[in-house]
């Protein structure tokens, strides 16, 4: 009895300091202040999808605005109601496998429950019309969603798809992907003209353009800055800001003028 005893206190000791290792790691990847923000940025982005968006009809860009293409097929030609969260979340799973392999797993899992809340939210809350008028709502939806954006990337997080995929190639591969992104939205408007009209794709347009110019001013952390630096060792800081930012550098070679007057 004593054995058992013995060994019974030997497992209750082993499983409380896995426990309380497993709660400390638990404790450190749950952070309240960015819990509550990437709650809060989901709620919105639900509300701003079943207002704004549905009622006008548009489609937003990334990830969001496939899910969105692709339920309106659904439900336009096919007669069939599709799951946004479902859809949403069969997109963003490649964009997520890259997430966790090259850019973090933290900020993937934040960004992951940003993707499953706004999926939930978007099902259960009903769609509702606060303005008919289309320029309205492509202004003000463009607002709320730039905003969202930016309050995600703030706490390190993102609203997923295409956003996985700038942030791999800009910080791993040194590539600017604007480009990129800006085409696979311009294919998805293109669709989006040809079956439920042009009208909804330029609203799109105009939607998106506001959520860009939200998102670079309330957000600054990716702008590119300029750095003038006077150095005696152009080669060898040319050569760190490429290995720590893949950017490229220009040196000149510049003499002091005063020295030369005083020498005068």
């Amino acid at each position: 009895m004593k054995e058992i005893a013995y060994w019974n206190s030997i497992l209750f000791l082993l499983l409380y300091a896995r426990l309380k290792k497993g709660a400390v790691a638990l404790s450190k990847f749950i952070q309240p202040k960015r819990l509550f923000a990437v709650i809060l940025a989901a709620l919105i982005t639900a509300v701003n999808l079943n207002s704004f968006v549905h009622t006008g009809g548009l489609f937003p860009g990334g990830a969001t605005g496939l899910t969105v293409l692709a339920q309106r097929i659904f439900h336009n030609y096919l007669h069939i109601e599709i799951s946004y969260s479902l859809v949403n979340i069969i997109l963003n799973s490649i964009p997520i496998y890259i997430g966790f392999r090259y850019i973090g797993k933290k900020f993937t899992l934040y960004s992951l429950l940003m993707i499953l809340l706004t999926g939930v939210f978007v099902d259960i809350i009903p769609t509702f019309t606060i303005t008919y008028d289309p320029v309205l709502i492509s202004i003000f939806g463009g607002i709320i969603n730039g905003a969202i954006m930016s309050l995600c990337l703030s706490v390190d997080a993102t609203t997923g798809g295409t956003d996985f995929i700038a942030i791999f190639l800009s910080q791993k591969r040194g590539v600017d992907s604007f480009d990129l992104i800006l085409y696979f939205n311009g294919v998805v408007l293109l669709i989006a003209g040809l079956l439920f009209g042009w009208d909804k794709a330029l609203y799109s347009i105009l939607y998106q353009y506001v959520s860009t110019q939200t998102l670079h001013l309330l957000f600054r952390n990716y702008q590119q800055q300029t750095l003038f630096i006077v150095t005696e060792k152009p080669r060898e800081v040319c050569e760190k800001i490429y290995e720590i930012s893949r950017h490229g550098a220009t040196y000149w070679k510049a003499k002091a003028l005063m020295e030369e007057t005083i020498n005068i």
